[in-house]
Protein backbone atom coordinates (compact mmCIF):
# COMPACT_ATOMS: atom_id res chain seq x y z
CA UNK A 1 0.00 0.00 0.00
CA UNK A 2 1.52 3.30 -0.78
CA UNK A 3 -0.22 5.52 1.65
CA UNK A 4 1.53 8.52 3.04
CA UNK A 5 2.03 8.75 7.24
CA UNK A 6 -1.53 10.15 8.40
CA UNK A 7 -3.75 9.01 5.17
CA UNK A 8 -5.38 5.86 6.52
CA UNK A 9 -5.59 7.46 10.30
CA UNK A 10 -8.00 10.35 7.80
CA UNK A 11 -9.85 7.47 6.26
CA UNK A 12 -11.00 5.44 9.56
CA UNK A 13 -11.46 8.76 11.54
CA UNK A 14 -14.15 10.14 8.81
CA UNK A 15 -15.35 6.40 9.33
CA UNK A 16 -15.78 6.72 12.93
CA UNK A 17 -18.67 8.64 13.04
CA UNK A 18 -21.97 6.97 12.96
CA UNK A 19 -23.28 10.13 10.95
CA UNK A 20 -20.55 10.35 8.48
CA UNK A 21 -21.32 6.35 7.76
CA UNK A 22 -24.64 6.88 7.40
CA UNK A 23 -24.08 9.50 5.01
CA UNK A 24 -22.08 7.19 2.90
CA UNK A 25 -24.51 4.40 2.93
CA UNK A 26 -27.11 6.53 1.29
CA UNK A 27 -24.71 7.62 -1.25
CA UNK A 28 -24.11 4.09 -2.36
CA UNK A 29 -27.17 4.16 -3.71
CA UNK A 30 -26.37 7.47 -5.85
CA UNK A 31 -25.32 11.52 -5.93
CA UNK A 32 -27.41 13.68 -3.27
CA UNK A 33 -28.41 16.89 -2.78
CA UNK A 34 -26.81 18.50 0.54
CA UNK A 35 -30.01 19.07 1.64
CA UNK A 36 -31.45 15.69 0.85
CA UNK A 37 -28.30 14.05 3.06
CA UNK A 38 -29.04 16.06 6.06
CA UNK A 39 -32.82 15.40 6.26
CA UNK A 40 -33.17 12.48 8.69
CA UNK A 41 -30.49 14.07 10.63
CA UNK A 42 -31.37 16.34 14.14
CA UNK A 43 -28.80 19.15 13.35
CA UNK A 44 -27.85 22.47 11.97
CA UNK A 45 -26.66 22.64 8.30
CA UNK A 46 -23.35 23.75 9.15
CA UNK A 47 -22.62 20.85 11.39
CA UNK A 48 -24.02 18.58 8.95
CA UNK A 49 -21.81 20.64 6.69
CA UNK A 50 -18.91 19.81 8.52
CA UNK A 51 -19.42 16.51 8.38
CA UNK A 52 -19.00 16.16 4.38
CA UNK A 53 -16.53 18.41 4.47
CA UNK A 54 -14.78 15.81 7.01
CA UNK A 55 -15.69 12.84 4.11
CA UNK A 56 -14.43 15.08 1.46
CA UNK A 57 -10.67 15.87 2.65
CA UNK A 58 -10.61 11.84 3.53
CA UNK A 59 -11.39 11.68 -0.53
CA UNK A 60 -14.18 9.56 0.23
CA UNK A 61 -16.98 11.72 -1.59
CA UNK A 62 -16.46 14.72 -3.95
CA UNK A 63 -18.92 17.43 -3.74
CA UNK A 64 -19.92 20.04 -6.77
CA UNK A 65 -21.66 23.28 -6.76
CA UNK A 66 -24.57 23.93 -9.89
CA UNK A 67 -26.64 27.24 -8.47
CA UNK A 68 -27.20 27.09 -5.01
CA UNK A 69 -27.60 23.25 -5.05
CA UNK A 70 -24.42 21.41 -4.02
CA UNK A 71 -24.54 17.66 -5.13
CA UNK A 72 -22.43 14.79 -3.18
CA UNK A 73 -21.21 11.63 -4.87
CA UNK A 74 -19.33 8.77 -3.32
CA UNK A 75 -15.81 8.76 -4.52
CA UNK A 76 -14.94 5.04 -6.87
CA UNK A 77 -12.16 3.52 -5.22
CA UNK A 78 -12.23 5.33 -2.10
CA UNK A 79 -12.46 2.74 0.19
CA UNK A 80 -9.49 0.69 -1.58
CA UNK A 81 -6.74 1.95 0.95
CA UNK A 82 -9.02 1.08 3.73
CA UNK A 83 -9.77 -2.34 2.48
CA UNK A 84 -5.73 -3.03 1.77
CA UNK A 85 -4.58 -2.23 5.31
CA UNK A 86 -7.59 -4.38 6.61
CA UNK A 87 -6.84 -7.29 4.00
CA UNK A 88 -2.69 -6.92 5.11
CA UNK A 89 -4.40 -7.05 9.07
CA UNK A 90 -6.60 -10.01 8.21
CA UNK A 91 -3.22 -12.33 6.18
CA UNK A 92 -1.28 -10.67 9.30
CA UNK A 93 -3.77 -12.57 11.96
CA UNK A 94 -4.53 -15.43 10.29
CA UNK A 95 -0.60 -16.31 9.72
CA UNK A 96 -0.23 -15.91 13.42
CA UNK A 97 -3.12 -17.73 14.57
CA UNK A 98 -2.16 -20.71 12.19
CA UNK A 99 1.67 -20.86 14.10
CA UNK A 100 -0.31 -20.97 17.04
CA UNK A 101 -1.99 -23.82 16.21
CA UNK A 102 0.34 -25.44 14.86
CA UNK A 103 2.39 -25.01 18.48
CA UNK A 104 -0.35 -26.07 20.65
CA UNK A 105 -1.01 -28.68 17.87
CA UNK A 106 2.75 -29.71 18.49
CA UNK A 107 2.59 -29.44 22.17
CA UNK A 108 -0.61 -31.54 22.01
CA UNK A 109 1.36 -34.41 20.43
CA UNK A 110 4.35 -34.48 22.54
CA UNK A 111 2.61 -34.48 25.69
CA UNK A 112 0.38 -37.56 24.24
CA UNK A 113 3.59 -39.15 23.94
CA UNK A 114 5.38 -38.70 26.86
CA UNK A 115 2.39 -39.15 29.22
CA UNK A 116 2.50 -43.07 27.88
CA UNK A 117 5.76 -43.83 28.90
CA UNK A 118 5.78 -41.94 32.00
CA UNK A 119 3.83 -45.08 33.88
Amino acid sequence: MNLSPGQLDILFQALGDPTRRAILERLARGPASVTELAAPFDMALPSFLGHVRRLEAAGLVATAKDGRVRTVTLVPGAFTPVRGWLDEQRALWEGRLDRLDDYVTRLMKERANGSGSED
